[in-house]
């Protein structure tokens, strides 16, 4: 089915863009996602009333103008079973006055009005900038990159990257990307699908750190990613700049980090040769949706790069701390030993993309106030590439964009689901996503970030077979004394306590049982099944009860031909009455010195055994 494209208007006078018709949608969509938060974190008092037929309801948030008299800001939609999630509709929000006036609500005047009674005063600039960066570069880029009105469901997962520009659907700042202008957005962000071409720096070998899977040669595997000529062409730049190639290990770069921070930075490091600039190499890039992860466009079997980008992007500053690139392929090389000495994990078809190598320049060498701006600044990882792994026939996406949904308003997947049927594709969906990730967990003991982005869906046709997981230098958690195999755990390098300190929910192992799980709920349950299955209730009429009913199924199922584990059931125990839900909310208005989390009801507790 070939795409159907909207096309894309070829720029844009950025002094118009707040008053374009893109502008006051995605307004309401930032402003419907952020009360989402608000509401389902229980952050600011409510008034709830019932509105309309069935489950609507009317959402009343009080506040005061300039004058101290009150204001009020109403929100329609329901309160789901699905946690208890609030899903608001796409009627614009409404501001009322002190005189009953009422007019559609903008951002600025909810977060003078509304928010800033809440939020320390020294936050509230930072939190308004990411919500109006969000705004900014999300109307952008509607604007710009032209959504298809139905996709070709033959894309590849490269090119499916370039189209499921929807964000994150919880975080209020999906899009924020503080640190590009909106002509570096337009570069660099993934919605634009242009060509990006990484810079390549030499680093002294005694100046990096180096995470080399056992399975490769660092020489063999830079060979056949660079190509003999580019290797050729690196190592003579060397030579004439009086350097002995052997002593150096070569580094991509981020072109906007080049220009914006390694080149300030490292300005010494580059004069005296501990750091030597090569320029680009052959290949051109696309990057993908994290931004910072590129694809490789010009021979797509060749390593994905993850890059440090010293930007903030929902929220979370896209560097690459040089613990975390080091940890990389010991982690992935764990897991996938894991996989593949595992039956059940096999029978599955689960694929590891591994991160076989990474490279980090070591900040810590270096003398403050040096070191401070430095850190994570430089390092690089390389992913193998899914193209190697896919059989004759088989395609893949991400899972988030299976919610996508095209500029007629349709899921992307429309296709899929009316051929196969609603309810026979969402139960083979579960098969092939759930086994596999509660099989790590039971089996192993290993919790694992599986958000949207981070696992691909591999299908035939439409047809779900098997998925791929990824991004595991940091996305991984587990109790060593839980672990059905803890000599086999690979031997990390631990956080710096400036690390921790900055980040309380960067952390891989603890000795919670329950911390485990819930790494594995939150991200994969809590957002990525909510997601799905509030997209099959609306678009498909397949009710949130029929879908926990069928993921129960699944686990149930898998319980069953495991008997041995069942004592592992209850350590990680899927059916519990509540789970622990990261509040991303709070941690914008409030900040990360402690965690937020809150305790929700579990929607799979009603289908537990014996229930």
């Amino acid at each position: 089915m070939e795409a159907t494209l909207r096309s894309p208007q070829t720029s844009v006078d950025l002094g118009q863009l707040p008053s374009s018709p893109e502008y006051l949608r995605v307004q309401q969509r930032v402003l419907r996602q952020f009360i989402q938060g608000l509401l389902f974190e229980a952050v600011l008092p409510v008034v709830e009333e019932a509105s309309g037929p069935g489950e609507q309801r009317a959402f009343s948030l009080t506040g005061r103008d300039v004058q101290g008299r009150e204001v009020s800001y109403t929100a329609w939609g329901a309160r789901k079973v699905s946690f208890g999630r609030i899903r608001l509709a796409t009627r614009p929000v409404q501001r009322r006055d002190a005189n009953g006036h009422q007019r559609e609500a903008t951002l600025v005047g909810f977060m003078a009005e509304v928010v800033g009674a809440v939020v320390p005063a020294e936050r509230l600039p930072f939190l308004m900038e990411e919500l109006q960066q969000t705004l900014l570069k999300d109307a952008q880029s509607r604007i710009l990159s032209g959504m298809p009105t139905s996709p070709d469901l033959t894309w590849d997962h490269d090119a499916w990257e370039g189209w499921l520009q929807e964000g994150h659907p919880y975080h209020p700042s999906y899009k924020s990307r503080l640190g590009f202008t909106l002509d570096d957005n337009a570069a660099y962000g993934p919605e634009f699908r242009r060509d990006v071409r990484p810079v390549w720096l030499a680093v002294a070998h005694e100046h990096c750190r180096v995470s080399l899977s056992a399975s490769l040669s660092l020489a063999a595997f830079l060979r056949e990613e660079l190509g003999e000529a580019t290797l050729a062409r690196f190592r003579r730049l060397l030579v004439a700049a009086a350097r002995r190639p052997q002593e150096y290990v070569f580094l991509p770069v981020h072109p906007w980090q080049w220009s914006h921070v390694i080149l300030p930075t490292f300005q010494a490091e580059l004069a005296d040769g501990r750091l030597c600039y090569l320029g680009t190499g052959d290949d051109a890039y696309l990057a993908q949706q994290s931004i910072r992860t590129l694809a490789n466009a010009s021979r797509p079997r060749r390593a994905n790069l993850k890059l440090a980008l010293s930007i903030v992007n929902t929220s979370t500053s896209r560097i690459l701390a040089a613990h975390t690139v080091e940890n990389s392929a010991r982690i992935s090389d764990w897991l996938h030993d894991l996989v593949t000495r595992d039956e059940a994990a096999r029978e599955c078809g689960v694929i590891i993309l591994r991160e076989v190598l990474g490279v980090a320049y070591d900040a810590s060498r270096l003398a403050e106030p040096q070191c401070s701006l430095a850190y994570g600044t430089l390092g690089a990882v390389w992913r193998e590439s899914l193209h190697r792994y896919l059989h004759p026939g088989e395609r893949a996406l991400a899972f988030n964009g299976l919610t996508q949904l095209a500029a007629t308003g349709v899921p992307m997947l429309d296709g899929w689901v009316r051929h196969h049927g609603v309810a026979a594709w969402t139960r083979r969906l579960l098969e092939v996503t759930v086994t596999p990730l509660i099989h790590l967990l039971y089996a192993h003991g290993i919790g694992l970030e599986s958000h949207g982005q981070n696992i691909l869906l591999i299908h035939c046709d439409g047809w779900p077979e098997r998925i791929a997981l990824k991004d595991f230098h940091d996305g991984v958690r587990y109790s060593p004394a839980l672990l059905a195999e803890p000599e086999r755990a690979p031997c990390l390098v631990p956080e710096p306590a400036s690390h921790a300190a900055v980040n309380r929910n960067s952390y891989i192992q603890t000795e919670s049982a329950d911390e485990v799980r819930d790494f594995t709920y939150d991200a994969f349950v809590f957002i990525a099944l909510t997601e799905l299955c509030l997209c099959l209730e609306q678009h498909y009429d397949l009710s949130e009860e029929s879908f926990w009913a069928m993921t129960a199924e699944v686990i149930r199922a898998y319980q069953a031909e495991h008997p041995a584990l069942k004592p592992r059931f209850a350590l990680f125990d899927l059916f519990a009455p509540t789970v622990s839900i990261e509040e991303l909310t709070k941690r914008r208005l409030f900040g990360d010195a402690e965690k937020r989390f809150a305790t929700r009801d579990n929607p799979l507790h009603p289908y537990r055994p014996g229930a």
